[in-house]
């Protein structure tokens, strides 16, 4: 359907290829990692910091934007991205996973999803129609179809009405679409069963869209089984559009995700994480409230080149977290993105020479206790 991602290199060990997704506000090389900016904004950091960082697109959420400060206002204001004043892609989900996260308010039909805010009890409605009337007035370069996600775990049963649901849901969020450039994505689901999400892949393609995402994993189920369900998903799609698996994960994760062909992800990780105490480094995880960093005065990563680790000791960062200083949530946040954003940098080089294979050794090779 699209002509908007083209791949300029496959790897010849595995799925891994690089990319370029073309958006109405910039490209995006993939493989590409998204920050979370649930509520229009990165949590701690500014959008000059995401810049430097390396951020090429961000991402927001229908639901929580939806309810406050609601879609129309953001509109009146320009679109999400003046409100914000982000001038590159921007990427908002569609808000199937807040319905999941929030089962206890929300009420499912075939219509969509009855739900009451979480601000002020409202009573408030999301369909398809909804979702993308919502995504459009945010001015979203990529929006998501609404579906259903899944718990784990789930019945057979359970997991075939709700998958189906979910195709039923991205037939009306195609219809329903009016901006030709806001590229539309629609969302595999299928629980943990392989056939389900083949039917399921297969079915949206069917219908037809820019991008497909693979939703409803990491929700409790082992790793070993997540990568199963994303090869199960990724076989099934067409090879020359975007994949993107969502809320996905540890740069394990991503690193696994790339070898299995996906080309998108997002997380809270690396920012929930930072504004905890823990940072991601080149040989594995640093909890810098830890008592032995009281008198460290080495930088978090000395691999790393990003500002933080440039000008700060890890006593230092210590110290913040100990006074619970604001500046210590947005150093190390500012960290963990740089840490995401330049092991995707260091995974599309080495697909472009061809050597995403040794990347993928040497990532966890250095991985160590410190």
């Amino acid at each position: 359907m699209s002509t908007s991602f083209a791949i300029s290199k496959r790897s010849t060990e595995c799925f891994a290829r690089r990319g370029l997704l073309n958006t109405a506000h910039g490209d995006i090389n993939t493989p590409v990692f998204m920050p979370v900016g649930t509520q229009a904004t990165v949590k701690a950091v500014r959008v000059d910091d995401l810049k430097d960082a390396g951020a090429s697109i961000i991402l927001g959420n229908t639901y929580h934007l939806y309810v406050r400060p609601g879609h129309e206002l953001i509109r009146e204001l320009g679109g999400l991205h003046r409100f914000m004043n982000w001038d590159r892609p921007i990427l908002t989900d569609s808000g199937g996973y807040q319905i999941f996260s929030l089962s206890e308010r929300t009420t499912i039909s075939e219509e969509g999803a009855k739900f009451r805010s979480h601000v002020d009890g409202a009573a408030l409605f999301l369909g398809p129609e909804e979702a993308v009337t919502v995504q459009e007035a945010l001015g979203s370069d990529v929006i998501m179809c609404l579906d259903t996600c899944i718990g784990f775990p789930a019945t057979r049963d359970e997991v075939e009405a709700a998958t189906a649901l979910t195709t039923r849901w991205a037939a009306r969020c195609k219809t329903a679409r009016t901006r030709a450039e806001n590229l539309l994505f629609g969302i595999v689901q299928g629980g943990m069963f392989g056939d389900l999400r083949a039917q399921s892949a297969e079915s949206l393609v069917e219908i037809g869209f820019d991008g497909y995402a693979i939703g409803g994993l990491s929700v409790g189920e082992p790793t070993e089984l997540m990568y199963e369900m994303t090869e199960a998903s990724v076989a099934h799609l067409p090879t020359t559009h975007p994949v993107y698996l969502m809320g996905v994960g540890t740069p394990a994760d991503l690193i696994e995700g790339i070898w299995r062909g996906v080309d998108m992800f997002d997380c809270v990780m690396p920012t929930r994480n930072a504004r905890n105490g823990t940072l991601f480094t080149s040989f594995g995880k640093v909890v810098i409230k830890n008592a032995r960093y009281r008198d460290d005065p080495r930088p978090i990563d000395e691999a790393c080149d990003c500002p933080v680790c440039r000008h700060y000791s890890r006593a230092y960062l210590r110290h913040l977290f100990s006074c619970r200083e604001l500046l210590g949530y947005q150093l190390c946040t500012i960290h963990n993105l740089h840490y995401y954003l330049n092991l995707m940098a260091g995974a599309r080089r080495a697909i472009e020479e061809d050597r995403y294979g040794a990347f993928r050794r040497d990532f966890y090779s250095g991985m160590a206790p410190q």
